[in-house]
């Protein structure tokens, strides 16, 4: 199962400073499981509720998939789903899309229109 676009939310002031970088290296959490989450659009949503809930001045990347080559994994993990990790830093020309991932006045994450493939 492969998807061609993939998704990861960071905090803005994160990804500033891989652009900085010119690498993305992951946040806290990448780094200490050893690879960087991603979602898939099914998936992104239900990511965002239980990791980044009610956290503002968040960046959704979208990330062509078919760039990253064999580190990217699919690997069961929340309720056995498959979900894609990055064994490697995220190159930055992978990213196509980076747009910001607002909330509401319930807390609620506002998304912009994902790509299913």
């Amino acid at each position: 199962m492969t998807h061609r676009i993939i998704y990861k939310i960071t905090p803005r002031a994160l990804w500033q400073q891989a652009e900085a970088d010119g690498v993305f290296s992951g946040a806290p959490v990448d780094k200490a499981d050893g690879f960087i989450h991603f979602s898939t659009a099914a998936q992104v949503r239900e990511t965002a509720a239980k990791h980044f809930a009610g956290q503002n001045d968040l960046l959704l990347l979208s990330i062509d998939a078919h760039a990253l080559g064999p580190t990217l994994k699919y690997e069961p993990s929340r309720g056995g789903d498959l979900f894609p990790h990055l064994y490697a830093d995220l190159p930055l020309h992978a990213v196509v899309k980076v747009e910001p991932l607002p909330i509401n006045e319930d807390g609620l994450h506002i998304f912009p229109e994902l790509n299913q493939e």
